[in-house]
């Protein structure tokens, strides 16, 4: 497989029945993927079946990106696919109650979402988001960098969904302030 094609020209080959695009997908994006899993859900059983979910919905569904004349990307579309399986997964959980939530795990480096949106957005901003409590760091993470709604949120943090309306609005508030 040429290095030369992109995500996108994968799953496209991919939709077409190409089994070498797929494994060259999964090749260049598992590492990636499992990662950020790993980030938001500590238990390793969950994240391989969350693993092994997404890329079978990959496949099954490569022809629906394939089609569309949007423009978003593969590894964005494939992250989607992922992050509603890890909250199927808690949702699961919870109503068989075989386990309580599932805490997320501490990362030891800085995300490479925080990193990005650090650069971006400039040094005040980045300030700002370090001096907010872990908590509302989580919520915002989970709302606006991975675009859960709030009851995603609860369900992916184990905390009521109320809890993160409050941290959401009390993050909003404090970044407001610090850069304002």
């Amino acid at each position: 497989m040429r290095r030369s094609l992109d995500e996108d020209e994968l799953v496209r080959r991919t939709a077409a029945g190409d089994r070498r695009a797929f494994d060259e997908l999964y090749r260049r994006t598992s590492p990636w993927l499992l990662a950020r899993l790993r980030r938001r859900c500590a238990d390793d059983d969950v994240v391989a079946d969350v693993m092994q979910e997404t890329y079978l919905a990959v496949w099954r569904a490569a022809g629906s990106f394939a089609g569309q004349t949007s423009s978003g990307s593969a590894v964005g579309w494939l992250w989607t696919i992922a992050a509603h399986r890890l909250v199927d997964a808690f949702r699961r959980r919870a109503r068989q109650a075989q386990v309580p939530a599932v805490p997320l795990a501490e990362t030891v480096a800085p995300a490479a979402e925080d990193e990005v949106l650090a650069g971006w957005v400039g040094h005040e901003l980045e300030r700002a988001l370090t001096e907010l409590p872990p908590e509302a760091r989580e919520v915002l993470r989970a709302m606006v960098l991975d675009g859960f709604s709030v009851r995603e949120t609860s369900i992916l943090l184990g905390v009521p969904e109320n809890t993160v309306k409050s941290r959401a609005r009390r993050a909003r508030i404090a970044l407001r302030e610090a850069l304002s």
